[in-house]
């Protein structure tokens, strides 16, 4: 899920934007939960892409904060429907307190067996590629790989999102129409579902519909209609 829409739900309402984002926490533990209760296996949520750091130093104070907050709070709920959370990103950068507070949620519920929840932070799609395209290419430098043994399958390999499937679904609110750096590699066949609705106001129903409409579609990965 692309949840977009926080800073201009609050600003609608004449608020400060970091209401939206507090908002938005609401609208991810509605959806972790649902889409735990809905047997989904994995669920993604970009929290916060490598681009963001553009914004006002308070506002990205308060998202990691949240985040923060958000990865202590839950684990309750987490525990409960038996979440398994993980994270993908670049950790540099990143507040030492956010990352403990990360660190020891992922620790607590390694063992979950439940829905995969992965928290896209400091995410950037096509940094990820270069990564994984720079240690494809010190293996060839090292003798370790010959470059047409280079694949499909070595490049996942080393993806952060290496062992994970890759997305059927991508869901994104406030009406968007782009994929905004997200999982550039994993969305190659997803099926994209959007709402004009902003993050905050995403609810369990938005969640039930978005599958619905996914489930009434046939995925043809690049053949042809079976009609």
């Amino acid at each position: 899920i692309i949840m977009d829409g926080n800073g201009r739900w609050a600003e609608k309402r004449n608020l400060p934007r970091i209401e939206g984002h507090r908002q938005g926490v609401t609208s991810v533990r509605k959806a972790t939960e649902h889409a735990a209760r809905r047997n989904i296996k994995q669920l993604t949520l970009y929290c916060l892409s490598s681009e963001n750091w553009r914004r006002p130093k308070a506002e990205l104070d308060f998202l990691m904060l949240l985040l923060e907050q958000y990865m202590t709070e839950e684990r309750s709920l987490l525990m409960r429907e038996h979440i398994r959370p993980v994270m993908i990103g670049n950790r540099s950068g990143l507040p030492d307190r956010t990352l403990a507070a990360i660190d020891e949620t992922v620790h607590l519920c390694r063992n979950n067996t439940g829905m995969q929840l992965c928290l896209a932070v400091n995410y950037g799609g096509r940094a990820e590629i270069v990564e994984a395209t720079r240690t494809l290419a010190r293996r060839v430098a090292d003798g370790l790989l010959q470059p047409d043994e280079i694949d499909e399958r070595s490049i996942e390999a080393h993806l952060e999102t290496n062992g994970m499937p890759d997305p059927d679904l991508l869901i994104r609110t406030a009406g968007e129409m782009r994929l905004s750096n997200f999982l550039l590699w994993q969305m190659s066949y997803a099926e994209f579902w959007v709402t004009p609705d902003l993050w905050p106001d995403f609810t369990e129903n938005h969640l039930d519909e978005a599958l619905a409409a996914f489930q009434s579609r046939e995925r043809r990965f690049g053949g042809l209609s079976s009609t």
